[in-house]
């Protein structure tokens, strides 16, 4: 049986590796690097940049369209108008770390996190998963925080041993997970049910969105439950790692009855 539960690495960077140059940048995602982000310069052409687009498509990598002076800016380094950023971790499929964690015998409890983009929170919310057991955190692969120094930083080295599952489509991802018998449940404040009125010792998937917009219509409609924090004071809303660890901890104590 195949262990997801990734070991600490020896080596933690303290600084985002990056990769610069079309070839340098081509060699990297062929042996398999996670691409975090990539910087390309405005109007660059040529026969080893096409090579270079044909191998972003094929992969699903996106990138971001810059002037110059920003990657003069980022290295004084030859960079061909090409600058990647490696991510220090490796991200896994929701579709393979599933089915190992049934294998082992555990009832899933999994976090996904639809548009939460800033870094701090990200890590906060992985250290908090990762104390509690947590066997996964889902995010999308555009419009989620980068987990870079900073996110791993706040996560107390958290992101090391979760599994992160990076998925092109999260209603994709929710529907696999329905279809495995995992119940999806949206914390929001768009229900007057409570999130202690939710049975959380099912295979269950604990979905959170960015604190301006929270989660995504598309998630609400697939949920199995909707549930909000109860809130008596006069500010209306957690901030988004505040609100994941109650609701993490609202599972754990249910599920250590």
């Amino acid at each position: 049986m195949q262990n997801f539960q990734r070991k600490e690495r020896g080596e933690k960077r303290e600084s985002n590796q990056m990769v610069f140059g079309i070839r340098a940048v081509i060699e990297a995602i062929d042996s398999g690097k996670e691409i975090e982000s990539l910087f390309v310069q405005r109007g660059l052409s040529g026969s080893l940049f096409l090579e270079l687009k044909s191998l972003l498509k094929e992969h699903g990598i996106g990138f971001q369209q810059v002037p110059v002076e920003k990657l003069n800016r980022i290295t004084r380094k030859n960079h061909q108008g090409v600058i990647a950023v490696i991510s220090p971790i490796t991200y896994q499929r929701i579709e393979d770390v599933l089915p190992a964690i049934y294998e082992r015998g555990d009832t899933p409890l999994l976090l996904l996190l639809d548009g939460v983009t800033d870094v701090r929170n990200m890590g906060a919310i992985a250290r908090t998963a990762e104390c509690a057991g947590v066997h996964a955190i889902i995010v999308p692969k555009k419009g989620s925080a980068e987990i870079n120094p900073d996110a791993i930083k706040t996560s107390a080295g958290a992101l090391y041993k979760i599994p992160v599952c990076r998925e092109d489509s999260l209603r994709l991802a929710g529907r696999f997970l329905i279809d495995s018998g995992v119940q999806l449940v949206v914390s929001t404040e768009k229900t007057q049910d409570s999130i202690y009125d939710v049975d959380y010792t099912l295979p269950t998937c604990i979905i959170l969105g960015a604190e301006d917009v929270g989660v995504s219509d598309d998630l609400i409609r697939m949920a199995d439950k909707l549930a909000k924090i109860p809130m008596a004071g006069e500010i209306a809303s957690l901030n988004v790692s505040v609100s994941a660890g109650v609701v993490i901890y609202e599972a754990i104590r249910q599920r250590s009855k």
